[in-house]
């Protein structure tokens, strides 16, 4: 398969734990599978930068794929609250981390690839509000397919930055590409808003709710 890099410069050779631990899972070489969605991530701050293309083989590597059925998105959002440094203060939130890290989270150091959401700043304020107990699940699992949310493929261990094979790499302009990105997040969060206002919500299950009633995986409601 192959797989690309969005940076603003080219890397032949990825560093294995060169990535920042704050990412999305941690340590890791974030890749995706869309050209065009690395020479976004190329040019998040808005300069010009590079897609840098990868064959890689992920036969025989240990993979936890967590948009496959037996996962579920809180499982995910367990993973994000562990790495990621920023979110809101307040009783609710802290609590609600510390019963997803409990309950959901899966150790992706233990695994050699990771494939997932990739959280975006739209997808971030997303999650951060279901957690906060502004929205309930089912909004969330709506407004993480907003703005065609991307995926990504995290290469973890020595074994796995093995298989990562250098092919080139494409320019991204950021006139072209910020711009689009900009424009994904704009209508995402344009999205998110509106349908975050609609319908009653009476009914669906909400973070506290989670809580309360100790949901775990496996549960019929979380899927």
């Amino acid at each position: 398969m192959f797989v690309y890099h969005g940076s603003d410069h080219i890397i032949e050779v990825p560093v294995y734990n060169g990535s920042k631990r704050t990412n999305d899972y941690g340590y890791g070489f974030y890749t995706t599978e869309s050209i065009e969605l690395a020479k976004e991530w190329a040019c998040a701050d808005n300069r010009d930068g590079f897609a840098n293309c990868y064959e890689t083989d992920l036969e025989g590597l240990s993979v936890l794929n967590l948009n496959a059925p037996e996962f579920n998105i809180l499982n995910w959002l367990a993973i994000l609250a562990r790495y990621r440094t920023y979110w809101q203060n307040g009783s609710i939130a802290e609590e609600a981390k510390d019963y997803l890290q409990q309950h959901f989270y899966i150790d992706p150091d233990t695994y050699d690839v990771i494939i997932g959401y990739r959280a975006d700043d739209s997808y971030f304020t997303f999650a951060q509000d279901f957690i906060s107990g502004v929205i309930p699940l089912s909004k969330l699992t709506e407004a993480m397919h907003l703005g065609k949310l991307g995926e990504q493929i995290v290469f973890k261990s020595i074994e796995a930055f093995k298989q990562i094979r250098f092919i080139g790499a494409e320019p991204a302009s950021a006139e072209t590409w910020y711009e689009k990105k900009t424009t994904r997040d704009r209508e995402a969060r344009k999205a998110y808003r509106k349908t975050k206002n609609t319908s009653s919500m009476v009914n669906e299950l909400f973070m506290i709710d989670i809580m309360r009633e100790g949901i775990e995986n496996g549960d019929p409601r979380l899927q």
